[in-house]
C-alpha cells in the first residue's frame, strides 16, 4: 500500500462564522459542529478551546483524536465507526497537524485522565503542545456506563471528521509517502538487512478496557498480519477508559511514533515487513492462545527480530511476557515497550510478570511517581473527579485547586508506544 499524509500545519485555533483552515488557523463555527453531534443519549454537548501556554486543565479526558480527511484513495477515516467498512492505508489524507479533539465531560470509569496545558503537568503530555477543541459531553439521565463511553467514543470521531473536512481543499505544508509492499516483495527486499516485525498490543479486556480494529472489538479476533499505513488511516480506535498515563488514545494510533521510526528507517537499519496486531486477554486460555497465534505469524515472517509494545499493565504484563518468551524461543531478538508501576518510592517490582528471555526492555517511567499540579484559572469538566481517578486519592484535590497525585493521572505521561517527554540518564 502507498499512503501520502499531507499535513496542514494548525497554529492557533478559534471560533469562527465557518469552520475552515486560513493561514494556519483553524477556525471552527461552534453552533454548527455541535449539531453535527447531536446524539439522543447525549443530554448536552458544548465546545471549548484550549491552546498551549494557557492556564487551563481538562479533566476527566477520554480521549484524544487528530482531525483527518480522506482526498483520494478507498474507504474514509474511522472504518467501521464514521467512514464504511473498506480498507483503509492507502492514497492521500490530509491532516491537521498541531490540532486535536480532546472529549470530556462526566466521568465515564474511574481511570480517565488530565491535561494541563501549563505548568509542570504539561510538560508530561504531548498534548498540551496541540491547539484543542474540546467537547464537553453530559449523558441523558440513567444511561449505562457502556452506552455513555460509546456515545463519547462516536463523538469524538464525528468531531475530528467533521474538523478534518476543513482540509480537504487546503495545500499542505508537507507531503510524506509511505510505500509499503506485499509480503513477498517485502520479503525479498534489501537482503542485507536484519527483517523486523512489530507486534501490537492492544487493551481488550473489556469493562470499559477496549479498543477497536475495522469497528471491531479487539477481544473477539485472533491475532492477525495489517499493513502499517492502515494504522495511520483511523483502522485502530481507542474505546478504552484506562489508566491515563498509558493508554493508547485515538491520537496515539493515529501518529504511532514505532510505525514511524521503522518505517523511517526502512532501507537503511533493517527491513520492516509488517505490523501483527494482538490482544490482550484476562483469563489464561485466552492469552495462550492469542500468544501462540502472535508467535505463529511472527514466525512465519521469518524475520530477525521483533518489537512488542505493551498497553496497559498489570494484568497485560502475562501477556508481553508470554509473547516475548515464544517469539525468543524461536531465535526472533524481541524489545519490549512497557512502563513501569514500581511504587511512589521506585522500590517495588515494575511488572506483574517478568521473564529471563525478556532481557531487552525499554520502560516508558515510572507511574507511580508523585507530582503537584498547581491550580489553573480556567478548568474544563470537573476538577472533583481528581479523587477517584487512577493515581488520585481521597484528599488529592485541594481547595485552591491544587491536586497532588501521581502522573498516572496525566494523560500520556508514561505512553508505552513512547509517545512521551520522559527519559533516562546514567547516575
Amino acid at each position: 500500500m502507498r499512503l501520502s499524509l499531507g499535513n496542514i500545519s494548525i497554529k492557533d485555533v478559534q471560533f469562527g462564522n465557518q469552520t475552515e483552515v486560513k493561514n494556519g488557523v483553524l477556525y471552527v463555527n461552534k453552533a454548527e459542529m455541535i449539531a453535527h453531534l447531536a446524539d439522543e443519549r447525549l443530554a448536552s454537548i458544548d465546545l471549548d478551546l484550549a491552546r498551549p501556554g494557557e492556564a487551563t486543565r481538562i479533566m476527566p479526558v477520554k480521549d484524544v483524536i487528530e482531525p483527518r480527511v480522506k482526498v483520494e484513495g478507498q474507504g474514509g477515516i474511522f472504518p467501521g465507526f464514521v467512514g464504511k467498512v473498506d480498507m483503509v492505508g492507502e492514497g492521500v489524507t490530509h491532516v491537521l497537524k498541531g490540532a486535536a479533539v480532546i472529549t470530556t465531560g462526566k466521568i465515564v470509569g474511574f481511570q480517565e485522565g488530565i491535561i494541563d496545558m501549563s505548568g509542570p503537568g504539561a510538560e508530561y503530555t504531548p498534548f498540551s503542545a496541540l491547539n484543542n477543541v474540546v467537547v464537553i459531553a453530559h449523558p441523558t439521565l440513567g444511561l449505562l456506563q457502556h452506552e455513555h463511553e460509546a456515545a463519547l467514543r462516536i463523538m469524538g470521531f464525528k468531531a475530528a471528521t467533521y474538523l478534518g473536512e476543513a482540509g480537504r481543499s487546503v495545500t499542505p505544508d508537507e507531503v510524506i509517502t509511505y510505500d509499503c509492499p506485499s509480503l513477498p516483495v517485502a520479503l525479498t527486499q534489501y537482503p542485507e538487512l536484519p527483517k523486523v516485525a512489530y507486534v501490537y498490543m492492544l487493551q481488550s479486556q473489556g469493562l470499559l478496557h477496549d479498543t477497536y480494529l475495522y469497528g471491531i472489538d479487539v477481544k473477539r479476533i485472533l491475532p492477525t498480519f495489517i499493513y502499517p499505513t492502515e494504522v495511520m488511516d483511523g483502522a485502530i480506535v481507542s474505546g478504552n477508559c484506562v489508566s491515563a498515563c498509558d493508554k493508547n488514545t485515538t491520537y496515539h494510533h493515529q501518529n504511532s511514533p514505532v510505525i514511524a521510526e521503522l518505517l523511517a528507517r526502512h532501507g537503511q537499519d533493517y527491513n520492516f515487513i509488517g505490523v501483527v496486531v494482538t490482544n490482550e486477554n484476562v483469563t489464561l486460555a485466552d492469552k495462550e492462545r492469542s500468544s501462540n497465534f502472535t508467535a505463529k505469524l511472527i514466525g512465519w515472517l521469518g524475520v530477525d527480530a521483533a518489537i512488542i509494545s505493551e498497553e496497559g499493565f498489570g494484568n497485560p504484563d502475562a501477556d508481553l511476557m508470554m509473547n516475548c518468551v515464544k517469539l525468543e524461543r524461536q531465535g526472533i531478538k524481541t524489545v519490549l515497550v512497557t512502563d513501569e508501576y514500581a511504587g511512589q518510592d521506585g522500590a517495588s517490582q515494575s511488572l506483574a510478570d517478568a521473564d529471563p528471555l525478556a532481557d531487552a526492555v525499554i520502560t516508558a517511567g515510572n507511574a507511580n511517581e508523585v507530582i503537584t499540579l498547581p491550580p489553573m484559572k480556567k478548568v474544563i469538566g470537573y476538577s472533583e473527579v481528581a479523587d477517584v481517578i487512577a493515581g488520585g486519592w481521597h484528599g488529592s484535590l485541594q481547595k485552591d485547586g491544587t491536586i497532588t497525585a501521581e502522573i498516572q493521572v496525566i494523560t500520556g505521561a508514561t505512553n508505552e508506544l513512547g509517545f512521551s517527554k520522559l527519559t533516562s540518564k546514567a547516575i
